[in-house]
C-alpha cells in the first residue's frame, strides 16, 4: 500500500473533475425522467439510464457501464507509476583522513573533567560529524600505527567509512587493535594516503592528519612524505590532539617528552599549502574541522530523474472491455417500455 501511494500519479488530474456528473447521472437514472418529445430508435440503449430497470439476474448493464465511463475518465487523467532517482556527482574534493591508533589514543583527557573520555572516542565522533557535513565527497580512511592500515578506499559510500571509522580500535593484549604494531609512524601514513590519492582526477587533493605523538616509527619521515605530496598537489591538514597536561607514561611510551612534535606537523602543513591545529579539548577538535570544512568548500550537482511508465493502455482496454459486457447486458434485458 505504501509503494502505491508512493508511485502511484496522475499525470493529468484535471480530467478527474468528470466524475462528479458521471456519478450524478447514476444517481439520477434511478427516477422515472419526464416523456421525450422525439423518439430516436437508434439511442434505445441509452434510454435505459432514464427508466427503472427490471429486476432480474441480468439487470447489471448499467452499473456496468458506469465502471466502463469511470475508467475512461481516470484513462484520460493519465495514470502513471512514477519512480524517482537521485543523480548526484561528486564535488570533486577527494580526502583521506589519516587517523591515528596508537596506544596514547587511550589518554582519557577529553571531554568534561566529571566524564572524561579517550582521545579516540572524542576524535571519531568529530570525525563521524565532519564526514556527515560532506556528502558529496569522495573520502578514504588510513588508520596508523607502527604501520599504516587501509580500513576505506576513497569513496562516496559513506555509510560503509562510518563503519570502518567506528570500528578503529587500539591494540590490546590479544592483538585485536586495527593495526597491531606498535609506535607512530606518520611519514608512512601520510606516504599510504598520498599513495591513494595520486592518479585520481579531482580538482582538490587532502589529507587530514589527527595524531596525538610524534612519529617514532616507518621507513619515511614525515617531512619526505610531505613533500612528495605537495609534488601530486595534495595538501595536508595536520590536527595535533591533546592536552598539555596529558601526557603519556613510560609503560606506553618510552620518551613521553615525544608525545607532541608540533613544529614538525605546522611544517607538514605550511609546505603543502594547508593549516595545523592542536586541539587542546573536545570544543577545540570540533572547531577544528568544521574550520577545514569551511576551507575546503564542496560544490555538487544534484538532478532527480522521474521515470513515469504509462498505466492508461490498461485503463482504456477495461474501460472498452466494460463498455461491451455493459452493451451486451442492457440488449438481453431492456428496459421495459414506457
Amino acid at each position: 500500500m505504501s509503494d502505491l501511494i508512493e508511485h502511484f500519479r496522475f499525470a493529468h488530474p484535471g480530467w478527474l473533475l468528470l466524475l462528479i456528473p458521471a456519478f450524478l447521472l447514476m444517481a439520477l437514472r434511478r427516477g422515472r425522467g419526464a416523456a421525450a418529445a422525439i423518439t430516436f430508435p437508434n439511442l434505445g440503449v441509452l434510454l435505459s439510464l432514464g427508466s427503472k430497470s427490471r429486476q432480474g439476474a441480468w439487470n447489471f448493464g448499467p452499473p456496468i457501464a458506469l465502471i466502463a465511463l469511470t475508467l475512461a475518465i481516470l484513462a484520460m487523467a493519465r495514470p502513471v507509476w512514477r519512480d524517482q532517482f537521485q543523480s548526484r556527482t561528486a564535488s570533486g574534493i577527494d580526502i583521506v583522513i589519516a587517523f591515528d591508533v596508537s596506544l596514547s589514543m587511550a589518554i582519557d583527557d577529553f571531554g568534561p573533567p566529571q566524564n572524561p573520555i579517550q582521545r579516540i572516542d572524542a576524535a571519531k565522533a568529530v570525525v563521524d560529524r565532519f564526514i556527515s557535513r560532506r556528502p558529496d565527497d569522495r573520502i578514504g580512511l588510513v588508520a596508523f600505527a607502527g604501520r599504516p592500515v587501509s580500513v576505506s578506499p576513497i569513496t562516496l559510500d559513506h555509510q560503509w567509512l562510518r563503519r570502518g571509522l567506528d570500528g578503529l580500535r587500539l591494540n590490546d593484549r590479544q592483538n585485536n587493535g586495527t593495526v597491531t604494531e606498535q609506535g607512530t609512524a606518520i611519514g608512512s601514513a601520510l606516504s599510504a594516503a598520498a599513495t591513494r590519492l595520486d592518479n585520481r582526477e579531482a580538482k582538490s587533493k587532502i589529507i587530514v592528519l589527527l595524531t596525538d605523538g610524534a612519529s617514532n616509527s616507518g621507513k619515511i619521515s614525515p617531512l619526505e612524505a610531505a613533500e612528495h605530496s605537495k609534488t601530486l598537489g595534495i595538501k595536508i591538514y595536520t590536527v595535533a590532539i591533546g592536552t598539555k597536561e596529558g601526557r603519556v607514561s613510560r609503560s606506553i611510551q618510552q620518551f613521553p617528552s615525544q608525545e607532541f612534535d608540533l613544529p614538525t606537523l605546522q611544517k607538514i602543513a605550511s609546505s603543502t599549502g594547508a593549516e595545523h591545529y592542536w586541539a587542546q579539548n573536545l570544543a577545540d577538535l570540533e572547531t577544528t574541522f568544521q574550520t577545514i570544512d569551511r576551507l575546503e568548500k564542496t560544490e555538487s550537482l544534484s538532478l532527480t530523474v522521474v521515470e513515469d511508465t504509462e498505466l492508461f493502455p490498461w485503463f482504456v482496454g477495461f474501460a472498452v472491455l466494460f463498455a461491451y459486457l455493459s452493451a451486451l447486458l442492457i440488449a438481453l434485458n431492456p428496459p421495459p417500455s414506457p
